[in-house]
């Protein structure tokens, strides 16, 4: 049945119809994420969501659409942690969602009807200054942390790259959504449309701006580094049967002239300390190999109570002594929050049965003749602060090793690892992102890939010949100062209301005082 734009208005009238609108509309900006090729999508895929809430009758069905929104959005870029969670995986979305309803509310605060001239520039400028407050609180670890940024998408783009080496992700965040509001003008509101190409062309000139003047990192040596990835093992003994496998695909590297071989997360099931005869083997195949490996160690630890997941570095004469312990975990994953509230997630889903233990600082190695290395765990990855403060304290090379062996069916591995371009870029420093069951992948210190992927069904070791580079980027030295920049414009924007709303209540008309009777003066009598 074909549905003409009045029978589409009027269903939108609904609240049900338009509650079912806002959750989809909020879930489209997941398909720029999966597929390199779909990356343009990004700069419209907010734009049906704009203009429902824009088009929204009240200020509060405003705050609801982009409630709503915000759960199709988290539902969307989360999809995959369903056969984990089930349907707290909708709770949580439905909790984060919630973050978007003033964004939805100053949507149409700004856009609604026919905006003038001003209102379109504030809301080029407003509009994604609140949508970076809404990543800056969800990208706190408790709530999930900083997975699914809206800048994330542009991971294979090499302009969007080097602009990340300016502001980060947060600054592609940024400049996704004033494209999006501009180009949302553009399509409903014909009168508006001469500030909207204005500030689609101030956007063009500043990014090219920006993109001319960043500083590309200078490549100035290389090392070899080999990836381990041994695949899916499942069954009984699951922990000694990886190891046994890791074992025989680095013994592959033999000869290669390799500086460092990395294994993936949870690499190793037991705590070397506790056994030994792992720990000789891995010194002999670092004789082996004649280079350090660096293995992950997930295991209750001798020397203090809980378990911990940590790097560490494994050279020919054994544990070298350097170790990471895993700072940010993995809600519900890796613990779960308010356990004696929520411990009953786990009867319904995949939640962590004991919390792992939390490590307290960052390390960087040293390896071999002079290489730095700034480990990461998992989905430690996916903080850009993590990496950036790793390379302001000398790493030359980032490594993040992951296991996704729970989401091989889904688009979580290939996400994950893109996150690593973002990573590189945004410091000047290469990033190896090695799995135990894919996909693991390199980046060089612009983001470029380096070698090929190794995919989901891969079991195999591969050598990369990784370019390192030196320097500073302007986001490495600055930090989120697009986040602070949006913080100031929504400071202004409450300073601006504040003082308008003052000067609407002083040049009201004053109070109407009944004059005053005399003592000879008497009310007239009812009826007269």
């Amino acid at each position: 049945m074909k549905l003409s734009a009045a029978d589409w208005r009027r269903r939108l009238g609904s609240p049900w119809w338009r509650g079912a609108a806002a959750v989809l509309a909020g879930a489209l900006p997941m398909l720029s994420f999966p597929a390199p090729s779909l990356w343009w999508f990004a700069y419209v895929a907010l734009v049906p969501w704009i203009l429902l809430v824009r088009s929204a009758p009240t200020a509060r069905r405003a705050a609801y659409d982009g409630w709503l929104g915000g759960l199709g959005f988290m539902l969307a870029v989360h999809h995959w942690l369903l056969p984990s969670l089930h349907v707290f995986t909708v709770v949580i979305a439905a909790l984060l969602g919630a973050l978007w309803a003033p964004w939805g509310w100053l949507t149409r605060r700004f856009l609604a009807g026919v905006p003038s001239a001003g209102q379109v520039v504030a809301a080029l400028f407003v509009l994604p200054s609140a949508w970076l407050m809404v990543e800056l609180v969800r990208s706190w670890e408790g709530l999930g942390g900083p997975w699914g940024l809206l800048g994330s998408s542009q991971w294979d783009v090499e302009p969007a790259l080097r602009l990340a080496s300016v502001g980060g992700v947060w600054l592609l965040s940024f400049l996704l959504v004033a494209v999006n509001v501009a180009v949302a003008v553009l399509v409903a509101v014909r009168q508006s449309r001469v500030p909207a190409i204005a500030g689609l062309v101030a956007t063009a000139a500043a990014t090219s701006a920006a993109w001319a003047w960043s500083p590309r990192p200078d490549v100035d040596g290389r090392v070899r580094i080999a990836v381990v990835q041994p695949g899916v093992i499942d069954g009984v003994g699951g922990a000694e049967k990886r190891f046994a496998r890791e074992e025989t695909l680095t013994r592959q590297l033999a000869g290669q002239d390799v500086d460092l071989v990395v294994w993936g997360e949870s690499s190793v099931g037991f705590d070397l300390a506790d056994r030994p005869d792992l720990a000789n083997r891995l010194a002999a195949l670092s004789r082996q190999v004649d280079a350090d490996i660096l293995v992950n160690v997930d295991a209750r630890r001798s020397d203090r109570p809980g378990i911990y997941k940590s790097s560490v570095l494994v050279g020919p004469e054994g544990p070298t002594g350097d170790r990471y312990d895993k700072m940010r975990l993995v809600p519900f994953g890796e613990y779960v929050p308010a356990r004696s509230l929520l411990g009953w997630a786990t009867s319904v889903g995949k939640a962590a049965g004991e919390d792992r233990m939390r490590g307290t600082e960052q390390v960087v190695m040293n390896v071999g003749d002079g290489l730095r290395i700034g480990p990461m765990v998992c989905f430690e990855s996916a903080f850009p602060d993590m990496s950036r403060h790793l390379a302001r304290d000398g790493a030359d090379l980032l490594l993040a090793q992951s296991a996704t062996s729970s989401f091989q069916q889904s688009w979580a591995p290939e996400q994950h690892a893109s996150l690593a371009a973002l990573r590189a870029a945004e410091t000047g420093r290469p990033m190896v992102h090695a799995t135990l069951t894919g996909v693991s992948a390199v980046y060089g210190p612009s983001g470029e890939r380096v070698g090929s992927w190794l995919g989901t069904d891969a079991s195999a070791s591969e050598v990369y010949d990784v370019p390192l580079a030196h320097g500073v980027t302007p986001y490495a030295r600055f930090g989120e100062w697009p986040v602070y920049a949006a913080l100031l414009i929504l400071a202004v924007l409450g300073a601006t209301e504040g003082a308008r709303s003052l000067r609407v209540r002083r040049a009201g008309p004053s109070p109407r005082v009944p004059p005053a009777r005399t003592a000879h003066e008497s009310p007239a009598r009812p009826g007269r």
